[in-house]
């Protein structure tokens, strides 16, 4: 199963939208608490390549975006075949 990490804020309601998916999928994954001004956040904009907006999601690596792209890739199929990868 592929490694998937999500930087979250508290409070947040796509980081919640976006767990519940990941959840839903029994996806192996690591939240990262990410508020505005902590090293978590900071970390997420440099691997993200400068995105500042949680959630970020990565899969083995890769960033795939936020909740819209996490949903996006859901309804095309694309993320069950990424999370088997």
């Amino acid at each position: 199963m592929a490694k998937v990490e999500i930087y979250t804020q508290p409070g947040c309601p796509y980081c919640q939208k976006a767990l519940m998916l990941l959840k839903a999928k029994d996806a192996d994954f690591r939240e990262i608490n990410a508020p505005k001004g902590t090293p978590e956040r900071e970390e997420a904009i440099q691997k993200s390549g400068g995105k500042t907006t949680v959630p970020q999601i990565f899969i083995d690596g890769k960033a795939i975006g936020g909740c819209d792209d996490l949903m996006g890739l859901n309804q095309s199929g694309e993320l069950q075949k990424l999370l088997e990868s």
